[in-house]
């Protein structure tokens, strides 16, 4: 039960998190999500058309594409055709929609990191924080996944997974790493079953990073907002909330708790 609300609270967080991107109205960026449902509200005058005729189009193409060409990878057909869809816009003139932008070319360099003990002191505390947000996230997120794939899950490999990751992402100046229901959510819908669909996604990424970083200046923000949509909305399980809700009282209200601290 607490699963499923955290999984159905995500995945508005995630929908709610793109609504600046699929309307192009104007709402701060990390803003809390009953905040931007107000400013929202408040800025829907501000709609931009044209940025949301790009997403609605890419939400379309993908959700036909999944239910008539299930042979196709949906979430790339429908990224071409959104892409296609907003560079025309920009090519007749009509409209330029905001993109991603080319992504910096090359690999990221080795580096030694720091053994200052002053340095250790002065991060420990936000790396012990990140550390059980990371790993609190991500097994989270693969319990959510788990009871859809029907899967067993080990935390304690996700624990010592993820701690060498990030070991080894010292050396090449990373970003602290975990989890990311966006992520685990199209890698699922796509077909990934095991871990090793994220070691042939890194691989996959350094080809583009090496060849094909310049084409990502023709992705409108729109069209990934799109499919977000889609991806948000497989994780809300409506067919368990209701049948939760209908056998246990109890359960009824651990889900409506979960799910709105998960919001808030």
């Amino acid at each position: 039960t607490v699963v499923i609300g955290f999984t159905a609270g995500a995945g508005l967080l995630i929908i709610a998190a793109q609504l600046r991107n699929f309307s192009g109205v104007a709402i701060p960026s990390g803003a809390r999500f009953f905040e931007t449902l107000n400013l929202f509200a408040r800025g829907i005058a501000g709609l931009d058309p044209w940025i949301t005729a790009t997403g609605a189009a890419t939400l379309v193409v993908a959700l036909a594409a999944k239910r008539w060409l299930p042979r196709l990878p949906y979430m790339v057909v429908a990224m071409i055709v959104g892409s296609l869809f907003g560079y025309a816009l920009l090519a007749t003139g009509m409209a330029k929609v905001p993109v991603v932008g080319a992504l910096p070319s090359g690999i990221p360099t080795f580096s030694v990191p720091s053994f200052d003990p002053e340095t250790w002191r002065k991060i420990f505390p936000a790396a012990l924080a990140l550390t059980v947000l990371g790993l609190t996230e991500a097994v989270s997120i693969a319990r959510a996944v788990a009871t859809k794939s029907g899967q067993r899950i080990d935390g304690n490999q996700e624990f010592i997974g993820q701690g060498l990751s990030n070991i080894v992402g010292a050396f090449s100046s990373a970003c602290p790493s975990s989890g990311s229901f966006n992520r685990s959510g199209i890698a699922y819908e796509a077909g990934a079953r095991t871990p090793l669909a994220a070691v042939f996604a890194a691989g996959l990424l350094v080809v583009v990073l090496l060849g094909v970083a310049p084409l990502a200046a023709y992705l409108p923000l729109a069209v990934m907002a799109g499919l977000l949509f889609v991806v948000a909305w497989g994780l809300i399980d409506l067919k368990e909330m209701r049948r939760i809700v209908r056998t246990s009282r109890g359960d009824a209200l651990v889900l409506a708790v979960t799910f709105l601290s998960t919001l808030a």
